[in-house]
């Protein structure tokens, strides 16, 4: 048998096992933070937040780093009406050396079907959320009036961002 096999076979399972305990830590982290929003709990949902996190939402005008994201949801989870989403589906996948996952999901919230995706980072203190993008989902078939429905304001945000491009 081949060394390099032999030493694979013999590490696999715990690699495997290691591997899947992350899993259901970002899984878990996930899960949590999405619960921490529908208790209202401010506390819990942005401690499974990075430091240097960020929070894009559905909007466009929606780039919040985790301070700015706080400013806007304090008064939300001080009303004790947050928001509730919670995943339908999800996959979590991690770079080579382990430190760092990056995931999508499925959320069923008040807007309907919603996909998040992200990146989590290990820490000290575990898996903390790094970047989150919610996104509202459209079928294929109705692009085109979505479309319509964000054509007059897409236009003024995009003539806005063009604008702060440099000229060359």
């Amino acid at each position: 048998m081949n060394r390099n096999v032999f030493w694979l076979l013999l590490w696999m399972p715990w690699i495997c096992g290691a591997q899947q305990e992350d899993i259901l830590a970002v899984d878990r982290v996930l899960t949590e933070w999405h619960q921490a929003a529908a208790d209202a709990d401010f506390e819990a949902y942005f401690g499974h937040m990075a430091p240097e996190s960020v929070f894009i939402g559905t909007d466009a005008s929606e780039n919040w780093n985790k301070e700015e994201f706080m400013a806007f949801s304090k008064p939300y989870f001080d009303n004790g009406k947050a928001w509730s989403f919670s995943a339908v589906e999800r996959h979590i996948y991690f770079s080579e050396d382990g430190q760092t996952a990056w995931f999508d999901e499925l959320l069923d919230t008040w807007m309907q079907l919603c996909r998040g995706s992200g990146v989590a980072v290990r820490t000290e203190g575990g898996w903390k959320i790094a970047h989150y993008v919610l996104s509202l989902t459209i079928p294929n078939e109705k692009v085109e009036g979505a479309i319509a429905l964000k054509r007059e304001k897409d236009s003024i945000t995009l003539r806005s961002l063009r604008a702060l491009l440099p000229k060359h």
